[in-house]
């Protein structure tokens, strides 16, 4: 397994497009997406168009293909301007990943551009390893990831596999509406 080091589409060619993000309740987003070829220009395309959009997106840490319309499994992460980051790995994009290892769960608020008005607290581990190819060389890496970087990398793998975070809350109770800050 090699390190992982920060993605750039322009190492591969590629100019990322802003995308619509999707919303539930459409169907892609409980839909579990398919394994994808890496190497493929159209993944390293939608790498690039998944980071481009996450960062014209305020607040976003994380976006997965079927927030963007396509049934994949294929997200782009980003915690290192967010506040509760305490390590982070910069920005990078990973295909087909899956979690390997897991440790130490914690519960916490999360929210999600597919679910604009709502916040849920959800239990997750707070240390995990994953799996995953790399877009455009499908090089296979494993990243250890802690804390805030951990679960926003669940989430999105949750949204590979047609879950969202409404999904794992404990229950209503655990829904709130999204605090607005003027």
């Amino acid at each position: 397994m090699n390190r992982l080091r920060e993605w750039t589409a322009a190492e591969l060619g590629a100019t990322g497009r802003v995308l619509d993000v999707v919303r539930a309740p459409a169907p892609v987003l409980s839909t579990p997406g398919s394994a994808v070829d890496p190497t493929s220009p159209e993944v390293v395309q939608l790498a690039a168009d998944l980071v481009a959009t996450m960062r014209v997106s305020p607040g976003c840490v994380g976006l997965a293909a079927p927030q963007v319309g396509f049934s994949a499994t294929v997200f782009c992460v980003d915690v290192s301007a967010h506040p509760k980051t305490r390590e982070h790995h910069g920005t990078f994009v990973l295909c087909n990943a899956e979690v390997v290892e897991s440790s130490r769960n914690e519960r916490a608020r999360e929210g999600c551009m597919s679910v604009p008005d709502l916040t849920g607290d959800v239990k997750r581990p707070s240390r995990i390893r994953v799996r995953g190819a790399l877009p455009g060389t499908g090089e296979e890496v494993e990243v250890a990831a802690v804390a805030f970087e951990a679960r926003a990398l669940q989430h999105e793998i949750d949204h590979c596999a047609g879950l969202l975070f409404l999904d794992r809350v404990a229950g209503a109770h655990a829904v709130y509406a999204r605090q607005t800050y003027l």
